[in-house]
């Protein structure tokens, strides 16, 4: 088991691979130190104004150069609605308020590497002025029917969801 993690955080003994609680992890023999790979846990929002979506140009990996809804992780002790409104200001410069949760996503990655646990947003703009900032190269409206190349499988699927709703309006 590759984690990265070859010592004890404790007691910095080398760890080994031991089956505990149903699946093999580091341990620590000298101090009993269970490593658990936690997810890392991502917040998005999905902001709507006059039939058109925000969305952000990514400007780093992964995915750069794509399209997706603004978001990011959430820092330790941080409320994810809270780290949504944060990211939704650092990347579009632009206020919201969180209306209603819309959905949790976990996609499981095709070669085996860690993918986020994200928290889909709907919010409302209260404020700001749209520009791009922190990791987003660009950020603009669109409208269902004229779309750029999207990221990931969260901003994907909520796109798709809309553009039916749109239909069924």
């Amino acid at each position: 088991m590759s984690t990265g993690v070859n010592f004890c955080i404790r007691c910095g003994q080398p760890l080994q691979d031991r089956e505990v609680f149903g699946k093999i992890r580091r341990t620590c023999s000298g101090c009993g130190y269970i490593h658990f790979l936690d997810p890392k846990v991502a917040a998005i929002v999905f902001i709507v104004d006059e039939h058109r979506v925000l969305l952000v140009k990514r400007a780093e990996n992964p995915e750069k150069g794509k399209w997706s809804l603004p978001g990011g992780f959430v820092d330790a002790g941080e409320d994810p609605r809270e780290a949504a409104i944060r990211e939704a200001y650092e990347e579009t410069g632009l206020r919201v308020t969180i209306t209603r949760l819309l959905d949790v996503f976990y996609f499981q990655s095709p070669n085996g590497s860690p993918t986020p646990i994200v928290i889909a947003f709907e919010a409302q703009m209260i404020g700001g002025a749209l520009c791009a900032a922190d990791d987003a190269e660009e950020v603009a409206w669109f409208t269902a029917d004229k779309l750029p190349e999207l990221a990931f499988a969260s901003t994907h699927t909520l796109i798709s969801r809309w553009r039916s709703s749109l239909s069924c309006e």
